[in-house]
This record gives C-alpha cells, structure tokens and sequence, in this order.
C-alpha cells in the first residue's frame, strides 16, 4: 500500500499497487494500464515525494522520486519479472512509464 498526499486536497491517499525490490528499496511503475495519463498517485508523489509505504504488517516512512533513464533502463526488466503485463502497457501508450523508486527515510 502507499500513502500519498493529494496534491489538490492534501487528503491522504492510500493505492494498493505491485512493486518489486532493489536492495533496500521499492520499485513500483506507474503504468495506469497503459492509458496515455498519469496515475494520480504518481502525480501526487511528484508534488510531495514524502510517501507512506505498507508491506504486509511493515508500515514505514519513504521518499520517492523518478528514476532516471539508466536507473530505469537498468530496474525495468526486474519490474517485468513481477509483472509482465508492463511491457504491454508500454506499446498501449507514447506516455514513458515512469519508474518510481522508494528509499526508506
């Protein structure tokens, strides 16, 4: 589960979504199925990278940010390992799907 704040409301926000792992930190794409937008939790942690991360009974503290073209070039095929729909989504849309990386505060 991750926990942004709403970037309009400032509500928390809460996404089930699926993730991978690299080292100590969370890797999770925002895919949005392949539509040509932006999910809005990506969007949210983009205007307040401070996110709240819950992996099974572990809740925890996170920062986000965007991977750059050779971190994501380098994690996307561990993301398609747990996912490989990802690949799909990528051919449904010209949006880059970015790949969101988060390191525990």
């Amino acid at each position: 589960m991750l926990t942004t704040r709403g970037r309009r409301t400032g509500a928390l926000r809460r996404t089930a979504l699926i993730y991978g792992r690299d080292g100590e930190n969370y890797l999770l794409v925002a895919s949005n199925g392949g539509a040509d937008r932006h999910p809005a939790w990506y969007l949210n942690l983009t205007a307040d990278p401070a996110v709240t991360v819950q992996v099974g009974s572990e809740v925890f503290a996170a920062t986000a940010r965007t991977a750059d073209a050779a971190e994501k070039a380098a994690l996307w095929e561990r993301m398609t390992e747990v996912f490989p729909r990802y690949d799909l989504y990528r051919t449904k849309t010209e949006r880059d799907l970015p790949l969101v990386i988060l390191a525990r505060v």
